[in-house]
């Protein structure tokens, strides 16, 4: 038996899926008949020609232009191009504080970013041209790939050409068994082999790698599905914000929210019916070591339950583990303290009392708020008026500088200083709950005539003077959760669409689309005469290889046959190849 020899014939295609051929090739292809023709459904190109005159022919050129797959890779580096300056500059639709921030510091920059559409880059012109035409582009590739390669599988292998010889991988001996025993154990070999085979004459067709396409069709049509559910995911989103503190509780309707954005078609009516109740929040820190302070548990326990009659469920919500109701999901984004306040006016009644939400201002929980009181409050002279008090809380107060030592409640202090006057919450302009607005409102004055303020431990009280009323720290602090809710129903079809895309290139890269032909003939002196052959898509796949054991399986089974003038010489090996 001789040994499987290789070559490479002008026909061999050695080039990236690109569809392309040269002059050689198609003079090969054309030599080998069908057996030449691609292993792939990657359209082949024609010389260039201009476009015919007139509007039709210049459609039909850049019809032909944009479906190819060239043009398709073009877009896609594109859009990754495109989306950078949506990562490097704030969004409107992410956080307008932000662009008008930047747009007060860069007083240059700020306009022409705001006719490039650089603020908004995912609703911008030119970000939704390139999106439409890739999606147009890979739609264009595909569909008519898709129905080439459903015809390639319902047909069969294409018959053996004339010349196995010039195949790149070929091999041949002769043998005492009949041809037809011959093809039936190539037959049943190839099968054996996963191989797609059928009899073509006086030789056996094979065919195998289907699934390389299969995988180069199933990436493309999930680049689609991403897409897509990139679209739909954007025009129907929903994301709101809102602080909840222990005990309290949150219905998802758009008015509860502290802050909320959505897409353009998203409408208040498909929010998901749910609430909760936060019950307890739990956050436990490293007591010592270089990662002193760092959280070693972030959980919120919530009772919930899914629309207006649903069942109550207990849950625990932790970081990067959120709850799951329908279409939304809420995460754990954020957590502070809420100490409980009293105010009461000069006689001693009670105008205020409610666990005060403070916003971090470091890694060990420092926080800062206001309590307004804006309505039921009498100074000592009867006269209704507005009061305002400035907060700063440490949960862990260290006796030195104002800054909390450690994140959890230690030894809290909380620092109070008073005004009154008017807020300005009637004047209809918006303003924070967490600043006050002191255009309209006066200090309260210590002894020494500077701003009153004062320390309080928990239990302490700070009077305000000339019977003005008293604010005190009770002894009990709650924590708060920030909670986000995100709904983004493309969110599964994109995951699904990313998952097959990369089994789907995995398979394009790794599998190898090749086929194999066995003739066997009776040759003149009545000895048959058995070719085998293989071609394969490319130079990485291992026809050679794969060619050489198939040939000495089915060596055992048709062994060779001695020369003419000596029984006992070895079979004689094919012109071209070594002796094995």
């Amino acid at each position: 038996m001789s040994k499987t020899t290789t070559s490479t014939p002008e026909g061999q295609d050695t080039g990236p899926e690109t569809g392309q051929a040269t002059g050689q090739d198609a003079g090969h292809d054309q030599d080998l008949g069908a057996a030449g023709s691609q292993l792939s459904t990657a359209p082949r190109e024609e010389a260039p020609n201009l476009p015919a005159l007139g509007v039709l022919g210049w459609l039909r050129w850049f019809w032909r232009q944009l479906t190819s797959m060239r043009v398709a890779l073009l877009l896609l580096l594109l859009l990754s191009l495109a989306a950078i300056p949506g990562s490097l500059i704030p969004q409107n639709g992410i956080d307008a504080t932000k662009v008008e921030d930047f747009r007060e510091r860069h007083t240059t920059l700020a306009p022409l970013y705001d006719k490039l559409g650089l603020f908004d880059v995912y609703s911008s012109v030119w970000f939704s041209a390139i999106y439409i035409l890739l999606f147009v582009s890979l739609i264009g590739c595909i569909v008519p790939r898709t129905w080439q390669f459903v015809g390639q599988l319902r047909g069969r292998p294409p018959a053996a050409p004339k010349r196995l010889t010039r195949l790149p991988a070929h091999t041949t001996w002769r043998t005492q068994a009949k041809p037809e025993e011959v093809r039936r154990a190539a037959l049943a070999l190839l099968k054996q082999r996963r191989f797609r085979a059928h009899v073509a004459g006086d030789a056996v067709a094979a065919e195998k790698g289907y699934l390389r396409e299969v995988g180069n069709l199933a990436f493309h049509i999930a680049l689609i599905v991403m897409l897509v559910a990139f679209g739909w995911g954007q025009l129907f989103k929903s994301e709101g914000n809102k602080l909840v503190v222990e005990g309290d509780g949150f219905a998802n309707t758009l008015s509860q929210y502290d802050d909320f954005k959505s897409g353009s078609l998203f409408h208040n009516d498909d929010l998901v019916p749910f609430s909760f109740d936060l019950k307890n929040f739990t956050g436990t820190y490293e007591t010592s070591g270089p990662n002193k302070g760092t959280p070693r548990t972030y959980q919120a326990e919530l009772t919930y339950s899914e629309g207006a009659y649903g069942k109550e469920r207990r849950t625990t919500v932790k970081v990067n583990e959120p709850l799951e109701i329908g279409d939304a999901k809420v995460y754990l984004v954020s957590h502070g303290y809420a100490p409980v306040v009293t105010v009461r006016d000069g006689r001693g009644k009670v105008v205020y009392r409610d666990a005060v939400p403070l916003l971090p201002l470091d890694g060990n929980v420092t926080s800062s708020g206001v309590v307004k009181v804006m309505d039921g409050y009498k100074d000592a002279k009867g006269r209704s008026e507005q009061l305002g008090f400035n907060l700063f809380f440490l949960p862990t107060y260290g006796g030195g500088t104002m800054l909390s030592q450690f994140p959890a409640l230690v030894n809290p202090m909380l620092a109070v200083s008073a005004y009154h006057g008017d807020l300005g919450v009637n004047s209809g302009i918006p303003q924070s709950v967490y600043q006050l607005n002191k255009k309209n409102l006066k200090e309260f004055k210590d002894a020494k005539g500077e701003l009153l303020k004062k320390q309080l431990k928990p239990g302490d009280t700070l009077t305000l003077p000339d019977g003005a009323g008293s604010i005190t720290f009770e002894r009990e602090v709650r924590e708060w959760a920030g909670f986000q809710v995100v709904q983004e129903p493309g969110g599964g079809w994109a995951l699904a669409g990313a998952v097959v895309a990369i089994l789907g290139l995995s398979a394009s890269l790794f599998v190898q689309r090749r086929r194999v032909w066995v003739r066997a003939t009776e040759g003149p002196d009545g000895v048959t005469v058995v070719e085998m052959a293989g071609l394969g898509r490319s130079e990485s796949a291992k026809v050679p290889e794969e060619l050489g054991d198939l040939a000495a399986t089915l060596y055992e089974k048709a062994p060779g046959a001695p020369a003419a003038d000596d029984p006992s010489e070895s079979p004689v090996p094919a012109e071209g190849s070594d002796d094995k």
